[in-house]
């Protein structure tokens, strides 16, 4: 059982920057893609990122690409958004998950596990 756990998010301004951290605990030792999804009030939830193992693979949703990069450290067992000229549409709380295959995947029913979420708030 992986246990996910989010940080990083918060309040920032149009064109301001955040770096979302996602911590994983609990069978570790297995291979593990990541992906960062996002759901703003009202809306479904959304694919923003993804990376396989141990870090090849990365693509993102279009409405992300060039301004944010998804990035892992396996050696702390975690991975990062990082996302640069923030947009107030941009706002949503961010989930990190985990599926159990080194490929990665955009679609949210294929992972396996999820983080309770982090939320991003971009004032215009």
């Amino acid at each position: 059982q992986v246990q996910l756990v989010e940080s990083g998010g918060g309040l920032v301004q149009a064109g301001g920057s955040l770096r979302l951290s996602c911590a994983a605990s609990g069978g570790t030792d297995s291979t593990y893609a990541m992906g960062w999804f996002r759901q703003a009030t009202g809306k479904e939830r959304e694919f923003v990122a993804t990376i396989g193992w141990p870090g090849h693979f990365t693509y993102y949703a279009d409405s992300v690409k060039g301004r944010f990069t998804i990035s892992r450290d396996n050696t702390k067992n975690t991975v990062y958004l990082q996302m640069n000229s923030l947009k107030p549409e941009d706002t949503a709380v961010y989930y990190c998950a985990a599926r159990t295959t080194y490929r990665s995947s955009s679609t949210a029913n294929e992972y396996d596990y999820w983080g309770q979420g982090t939320q991003v708030t971009v004032s215009s």
